[in-house]
C-alpha cells in the first residue's frame, strides 16, 4: 500500500495542463508572501548505509515491489528513472524522457539508441511498453499509476512519487537493491551527499528564485513538494512557499522580494519559441528585478532542473546554482 496522495505536483505536467492556474505577469494573489527566512536546516549527513541486494522490498513511499530476479530490461516513463539507471550504469530499454540526451548522461548520440515510448509523458502507449518485454516498468505515481491494471500479469510496474531529495535518494537505493548494483548505488549517494554538504557549509546570502513555464504562464518552484527547490534553503535565501494549485506568485511579489539570482526553466508546448525570460522581458516590471538589472538571470536546462530529480541531476543543479550564487 502506498501512502496518501502527495502534495507533489510535477512541474512539467503543471505547466502543460494547468497553465490557467499559474499566475502570470501582473496578476496578484490575496495571500501575502512570507518574509521570514526559514530556520537553518539540519546539516546533511554524509554517511551512507550499506545497500543489500533484494528481490522484494517496500520502497520509500510504502509501495511493495517484488521481482523473481534482478531486472535486465527496464522501461522508464519519467526522468527520475533515467537518472537512477544512469547512476547505476544501466541503460534503459526504452524511455519517454529527453534527459538521456544531456551530455552528463548518455549524450545525444548514445541517447538515440534508446527507443522512445510513443504517447508522450502523460499517455504512454501500453502496447508499445509491452513490446519491449520489460522485466520492470517505472513511472510517476500520480501520472502513470492508471497504467498498472493494463500492465499487470505482463510485467512489474513500480510507481515512484518523489517529494524530497531524500525520497530520490531512497529510490536510488531501492533500485540499486533490486538490480544488484549496490556498489554503484552507494557511490552515487555518497557523491551527492558530499556535494550537498559542501555547498551548505558556505550558503549564499543572496535571495534566489526558480521560475518555470511556457510563453504565456509562469510558476514559482517552492521547496515544499518540489525536489530541486528543496535544495535551495540549504544554499541560499529562498523565501518561497507553496500556495497549492490555486495560486502562485505574481511578478509584483517577485519584485518586492529583491531577488538577486533568477533561475529560469523554459518549457515549450505546442511549438512555442523563445525563452521564458525573453517573454517576461516584455513586462516593464521584469527589468526592475535586481537579478535582471545585474545580469544574473540564468536559463537552465529544464530536463535536468525540473524533471531529473535524481542524484545526478541534483548534482548538476548544485554545481550550477552555487556557481551563480557566489
Amino acid at each position: 500500500m502506498s501512502r496518501a496522495p502527495s502534495r507533489f505536483v510535477h512541474r512539467w505536467l503543471t505547466a502543460a495542463v494547468l497553465g490557467s492556474v499559474l499566475v502570470g505577469c501582473g496578476a496578484t494573489s490575496d495571500e501575502p508572501a512570507n518574509d521570514d527566512k526559514a530556520a537553518p536546516a539540519a546539516r546533511t549527513d554524509v554517511n551512507v548505509e550499506p545497500i543489500k541486494a533484494a528481490t522484494e522490498l517496500t520502497d520509500v513511499n510504502g509501495v511493495d515491489v517484488s521481482l523473481e530476479k534482478a531486472p535486465e530490461r527496464i522501461v522508464c516513463l519519467f526522468a527520475l528513472c533515467d537518472d537512477i539507471l544512469t547512476e547505476l550504469g544501466i541503460v534503459p530499454t526504452a524511455t519517454n524522457s529527453a534527459l538521456l540526451a544531456h551530455p552528463a548522461f548518455l549524450g545525444k548520440d548514445r541517447a538515440k539508441e534508446v527507443d522512445v515510448v510513443p504517447g508522450g509523458f502523460i499517455a504512454p502507449e501500453v502496447e508499445a511498453i509491452l513490446s519491449h518485454k520489460p522485466d520492470l516498468v517505472i513511472g510517476l505515481g500520480d501520472t502513470h499509476g492508471k497504467l498498472a491494471p493494463a500492465l499487470q500479469g505482463a510485467t512489474t510496474f513500480w510507481s515512484m512519487q518523489p517529494e524530497t531529495w531524500q525520497d530520490s535518494v531512497g529510490y536510488l537505493r531501492n533500485t540499486a537493491a533490486l538490480t544488484g548494483r549496490t556498489v554503484e548505488g552507494e557511490k552515487a549517494e555518497r557523491a551527492f551527499r558530499a556535494k550537498l554538504a559542501k555547498a551548505e557549509k558556505a550558503p549564499s546570502a543572496k535571495t534566489a528564485l526558480i521560475i518555470y513555464g511556457s510563453d504565456e504562464n509562469f510558476g514559482v518552484a517552492t521547496p515544499d513538494g518540489d525536489v530541486t527547490a528543496g535544495l535551495f534553503p540549504k544554499i541560499a535565501n529562498y523565501p518561497w512557499k507553496s500556495r497549492g494549485v490555486e495560486g502562485s506568485y505574481s511578478l509584483e511579489e517577485i519584485l518586492a522580494k529583491d531577488v538577486d539570482v533568477l533561475f529560469v526553466e523554459t518549457m515549450s508546448f505546442g511549438g512555442a519559441d523563445g525563452t521564458l525570460s525573453e517573454k517576461l522581458a516584455e513586462n516593464p516590471l521584469w527589468s526592475k528585478i535586481p537579478a535582471v538589472r545585474n545580469g544574473d538571470v540564468h536559463e537552465v536546462n529544464s530536463e535536468v532542473w525540473a524533471k531529473g530529480r535524481g542524484t545526478r541531476s541534483m548534482g548538476i543543479v548544485l554545481d550550477e546554482a552555487t556557481a551563480a550564487l557566489r
